[in-house]
């Protein structure tokens, strides 16, 4: 029986890979300086719309963030629905509870353990930047941006940073100032190698 499914695997998988190969073939016209062609004749280019699904990311100063909004309320119920399971319910004490997932809130005191989004992350946008792309844990990119508003409105809530009728969105949550910002240092450093 294993024999079987393997064989049907690798001949799923083997029919699979001359269908993408099929469709527009990269041509390998000429090799680098180690030998090995540039290309190697299969597969095709990314098209511009496939770019696009990716290119999601959002940068502290808001670019990149999308249309949308949300706010608190909404974002408790998504929490209670979507994250709590591995984050916890921020009403519990879970000193003694191990949790799937990192605890998300704590006071906004630099030396507050544990290092949570209130006295740790350095810029709102990119806890929602980081929730869009990889949250919740078993369907990561499934929530809409304004679910994703509404939950970062509801943790940068729960952790005291913005009041509970402030509304999220991409003019509004590049302005909000996080607690632990003035404990990074930006690299200013100039000359030599620009390692960073």
């Amino acid at each position: 029986m294993k024999i079987k499914i393997v064989v049907g695997t690798a001949l799923l998988g083997l029919n699979l890979f001359h269908q993408v190969s099929a469709q527009q073939p990269v041509p390998s016209t000429h090799k680098n300086e180690t030998g090995y062609p540039s290309r190697f004749g299969f597969g095709r280019l990314a098209t511009t719309a496939e770019i696009a699904l990716w290119d999601i990311d959002v940068r502290p100063d808001g670019k990149g963030l999308p249309a949308g909004q949300g706010d608190v309320l909404k974002g408790k119920v998504i929490y209670t629905s979507k994250c709590m399971a591995c984050h916890g319910n921020n009403d519990t004490d879970l000193s003694k509870i191990k949790l799937p997932g990192p605890v998300l809130v704590s006071d906004t005191l630099a030396k507050s353990r544990p290092k949570a989004i209130g006295n740790y992350w350095p810029y709102a946008t990119t806890l929602f930047d980081y929730i869009r792309r990889t949250m919740p844990y078993n369907q990561p990119g499934s929530l809409t941006d304004n679910e994703v508003y509404s939950i970062t409105a509801y943790l940068l809530y729960a952790n005291k940073i913005i009041k509970q009728n402030q509304l999220l969105n991409a003019k509004t949550l590049p302005g909000i100032v996080m607690p632990a910002k003035k404990l990074f240092i930006m690299d200013d450093r100039k000359g030599g190698p620009e390692v960073r």
